[in-house]
């Protein structure tokens, strides 16, 4: 074993660390050294969004050890900032394991360094604790959750005083915080049990009538209250509210999927507890075809991403992406208001740089602002804050299932986007139309746009070294011609410098830095390539489109960009 490793680990065997993880360790020594020398070789990176990896022994895993430092870190960053106040934090976990093990110690952590802490009583969606920290006024919070990650997984998100997670500057400032930490001694344990407070129905009240509080045509829904609904919270934390927000919005014909409704670490039915994947929504599909149900949605373990399946034109029961998810949603918000009279001349709507840009042009022709940020619902916080006052957000959204409606939270929530769809599931229904032909209305009225993702995973060690190189090589040789189309302009976020191919002409690109490239060719096609910021993984994003004049023309068209995006796919060698 490199000696650097072996000195890590001989630190955590002679040093003041339980007597199960050193006999843990002392079992990898003899067992699976390849395995310890991983879970040592470097420290889990407290990266911009907080921690996530793999749970077990070591300084590159989710353990009580790691998870006291960062914790440490951020309370002495929180002390810092807020030196005359009472310094305030929100506690959540969600259903994976060792959830509530974490976030109480993360509560015992922050309140042994003198810190109220309002910790909740079991386990809830990430966007409560976001509405919780604004809802008690406090100046950060923590939610111990890996999202959709594998049941290996677990993480930790760490938020600010308006309810998003930690942007520019506050980011790196904790980070440097954590890092200044030496050794787990320096970690206050225990002793201020007195500043934790618990919480639990009082705020999942608030909260819920909060989202009630967003549909827009409740009229409809009295109408439609029978509208047949199939949800699954895949083992998750979406089951202790989802249900009593379609109640209270009004639906009265909600089917669960019994076999992923308790909530459950080792997510027994799925590979991965992810709404994106097929394979994770089959159960529900199953459900909605038995049932003849109008929509079927599923929420990830924290409850902050929605996936959606509807019934094409032929009958045939169809997975949504994100980026079609997000489309509906934004232009009902934007044509529900207007039509009810509540939109406001300074309404404005925010997405990514890598979701659908069918949202801009909907947003440009309804003659409402468009903000477009770097992925993360962060930055869509952030923005929401630097407008606030002057512009009105209405919704902000993802292409990787993820919505954000109204300015009461600010992370994506799961739970608000599944009454929203269901209202607007039965709205369409009301017109005697379904989500799938409402979405080709748009496409036939705005332009058609196909959206794929493909994700690269490199583990291991020398995995980031792999990602890095692809970057580097895209960023210094980017390609010439894709599809047949030219590559135009080349915009690097990590520099912040567009750069137009064929004159040379360079201009600044004004978002933080990022490592993002996109590639823009001459028949509007764009590519997307970035390295994950919470998983092993290197994701291109590709968005081709074309116009069609009636919903005749959509399965042919279709085709034709789904054939297309194959071979820019192949001209990459991906």
């Amino acid at each position: 074993m490199d000696a650097a490793i072996q000195a890590k680990v001989n630190s955590w065997l002679n040093g003041n660390y339980d007597q199960a993880t050193k006999e843990e360790i002392i079992r990898l020594e003899k067992e699976n050294p390849d395995e310890l020398a991983d879970a040592f070789y470097r420290n889990l990176e407290f990266g911009t969004g907080g921690l996530r990896g793999l749970m077990g022994v070591g300084t590159n895993r989710m353990n009580k050890y790691t998870v006291g430092i960062a914790t440490q870190g951020y309370a002495n960053y929180l002390k810092q900032s807020f030196p005359n106040e009472e310094v305030r934090v929100a506690i959540a976990h969600d259903s994976r394991n060792n959830g509530r093990f974490f976030a109480e110690t993360v509560a015992n952590v922050f309140g042994a360094n003198g810190i109220k802490v309002f910790l909740f009583d079991s386990l809830r969606p990430t966007p409560e604790l976001s509405f919780a920290i604004r809802h008690f006024k406090c100046q950060g919070g923590v939610v111990c959750t890996a999202s959709h990650n594998p049941k290996e997984y677990n993480g930790y998100k760490a938020y600010w005083t308006d309810g998003g997670q930690l942007v520019p500057p506050h980011d790196k400032n904790v980070i440097k915080q954590v890092d200044k930490i030496g050794s787990t001694d320096e970690v206050k344990w225990s002793g201020g049990e007195a500043n934790i407070t618990m919480i639990g129905k009082e705020v999942d009240d608030a909260y819920i009538n909060m989202v009630k509080g967003l549909s827009v045509y409740p009229d409809v829904i009295v109408k439609q209250h029978d509208l047949k609904i199939v949800y699954t919270p895949i083992h998750g934390t979406g089951i202790t509210l989802v249900p009593q927000v379609l109640k209270i919005f009004g639906f009265t014909n909600v089917s669960i999927v019994e076999e992923q409704s308790e909530p459950n670490g080792n997510f027994p039915t799925v590979i991965y507890p992810n709404p994106e994947e097929s394979e994770t929504m089959s159960i529900g599909l199953k459900k909605a075809k038995e049932l003849n149900a109008d929509i079927l949605l599923g929420t990830d373990p924290d409850a902050d991403r929605v996936g959606i399946g509807v019934k094409d034109n032929s009958g045939n029961w169809v997975l949504m992406n994100g980026n079609q998810t997000a489309v509906l949603a934004f232009n009902y918000l934007i044509e529900a208001r207007k039509t009810k009279g509540i939109a406001r001349p300074n309404d404005m709507v925010i997405k990514t740089i890598v979701t659908t840009d069918l949202i801009d042009t909907i947003a440009k022709k309804q003659g409402i602002a468009c903000y477009n940020v770097l992925t993360g619902f962060k930055y869509i916080a952030e923005m929401i804050r630097e407008k606030e006052g002057k512009e009105n957000y209405v919704i902000g959204g993802e292409e990787s299932f993820g919505l954000m409606i109204g300015d009461k939270i600010r992370d994506k929530d799961a739970v608000s986007a599944v009454a929203l769809l269901c209202e607007m599931a039965a709205y369409e229904k009301e017109k005697g139309k379904s989500l799938y032909q409402k979405l080709i209305d748009l496409y036939v009225q705005f332009g058609l746009y196909k959206e794929q993702l493909i994700s690269i995973t490199k583990k291991g060690m020398d995995g980031q070294q792999q990602i890095a190189a692809m970057m580097e090589g895209y960023r210094s040789n980017p390609p010439k011609v894709l599809g047949g189309a030219e590559v135009t302009q080349l915009l690097d976020y990590e520099k912040q410098v567009g750069k137009d191919l064929k004159t040379g002409d360079h201009w600044k690109i004004d978002l933080p830095q990022s490592n993002v490239l996109q590639f823009l060719l001459g028949d509007g096609t764009k590519i997307s390539a970035r390295p994950s910021g919470t998983e092993p993984k290197i994701k291109f994003y590709f968005t081709v489109n074309t116009k069609i004049s009636s919903a005749s023309e959509f399965e042919n068209a279709w085709k034709q960009l789904d054939e297309k995006i194959q071979r820019i796919i192949k001209d990459m060698n991906l």
